[in-house]
């Protein structure tokens, strides 16, 4: 069993905890009209934009940022020219929660995804009920029915869905079942947790013109940034290199190119 299976394993369990504690009638009582955020649109911009995470710790990396504030970390986002949030809820693997997500909602106006190992119609009420825009959809995690399942009541919430593929394989899925105008190509390999910006490069060519292309991890300076405007990726989503550096507000101005808040135009050191 691999690094994925093993998540989708304990997500599942945790999910029906969840269930257990808030059924899902009282979710769907949450549910509001309106205040809507669109978060494809946000990124449909010139030049690639970026979606901004906030992630406690990984599998693989440890924690990240120990007692780090949701509501400053995501201000100083905002502040540093971030085009949307990526807010990493699920706590078994990563730390996260759904009051992370709530927090990122009251303390900024950008749209905000839900990142999780989304496996059940549950978690879809859940997000939207949170306050998320967008939530997202990984097809190595999920066989085609579900995928099918969760994007069509995704839409019928007004959620975006990022639908996120590594492979070739994972590609041609998310066209033939969805035909998903919004992807991820997630450079991260989950099965091991290994990183490769190319896999964005060898995926490209495959992808239809007209959808909307995220490139997620690996990214941490304005040069790989430009190479993916370059190939016409829309977006790339940075979470652990700026939760790592000692000011993630400078660290994401020097990716989006917006001047210091002195307004000096120099950047300080990272």
């Amino acid at each position: 069993m691999n690094v994925l299976e093993r998540i989708v394993d304990v997500t599942r369990e945790d999910v029906r905890r969840r269930r257990r504690e808030v059924p899902v009638e009282e979710l769907e009582a949450r549910l509001r009209a309106g205040d809507e955020r669109p978060f494809r649109e946000a990124l449909i911009r010139p030049g690639v934009s970026v979606i901004a995470e906030h992630k406690r710790r990984s599998p693989s990396a440890g924690e990240i940022r120990p007692g780090s504030s949701v509501t400053e970390i995501v201000q100083a986002y905002e502040r540093a020219g971030a085009a949307a949030l990526s807010i990493l809820t699920d706590g078994p693997h990563f730390g996260g929660s759904l009051d992370d997500l709530r927090a990122a909602r009251e303390a900024s106006a950008l749209p905000i995804l839900r990142k999780d190992f989304v496996v059940d119609p549950y978690q879809v009420i859940e997000t939207a009920a949170s306050g998320a825009d967008a939530l997202l959809l990984i097809v190595a995690a999920l066989d085609p029915n579900a995928i099918a399942e969760l994007y069509a009541q995704a839409r019928e919430l007004d959620l975006d869905v990022l639908v996120e593929v590594h492979t070739e394989d994972d590609l041609g899925c998310a066209l033939e079942v969805v035909d998903a105008d919004l992807i991820g190509i997630n450079n991260r390999d989950l099965s091991d947790f290994t990183v490769d910006v190319q896999r964005t490069f060898d995926l490209l060519a495959d992808v239809p013109a007209g959808k909307t292309v995220v490139s997620e991890s690996g990214f941490h300076s304005r040069e790989q940034l430009d190479e993916l405007e370059r190939v016409g990726i829309d977006a790339c989503l940075v979470g652990e290199s700026l939760m790592r550096s000692p000011d993630p507000e400078v660290a994401l101005r020097h990716l989006t190119g917006v001047p210091p808040a002195d307004a000096t135009g120099e950047f300080s050191a990272l």
